[in-house]
């Protein structure tokens, strides 16, 4: 139920992301979806795409630090409160969430989270356990299309 996610670091600069995304582009891959986090000087660019190896050795190939991370994508009840029941869940598991973003599709009715956990196999089973869906990475490509 993890998902592979690849991330590097970009200077902060006009053009910079643009040459990510281009260089994907031209290998084919599609960014399913991404989280940009920046300061002054530099950004850190979060990427969840289908043929991650594929996207890593490509973006190695023209020049970049690529790291993988291993994160959860978890259905969220679209409601208000919906977040705070999904946290509640991994608090009580004791689980700390590193960072976290959204997805642009649904699963079904309900809105769709990347977590970045310090321990995602913790999470995943308190979340189940709590009846709360856990995509996996065929689902979550099909329904991303």
């Amino acid at each position: 139920m993890k998902i592979n996610q690849i991330s590097l670091f970009l200077e902060n600069k006009p053009g910079h992301l643009n040459a990510i995304c281009r260089t994907l582009a031209a290998a084919q891959i599609n960014i399913v979806t991404l989280s940009l986090a920046d300061t002054q000087q530099f950004g850190i660019v979060r990427l969840i795409v289908e043929e991650w190896q594929k996207a890593k050795a490509v973006l190695e190939q023209a020049g970049y630090v690529v790291n993988v991370r291993e994160v959860v994508a978890a259905a969220v009840p679209d409601k208000p409160g919906g977040m705070a029941e999904i946290l509640d869940v991994v608090g009580q598991a004791g689980v700390n969430i590193e960072y976290m973003y959204a997805f642009a599709f649904r699963h079904g009715a309900e809105a769709v989270l990347v977590f970045r956990f310090d321990n995602p196999d913790r999470a995943i089973e308190a979340l189940k356990t709590a009846g709360h869906d856990v995509l996996d990475a065929v689902t979550l490509f099909t329904e991303a299309k």
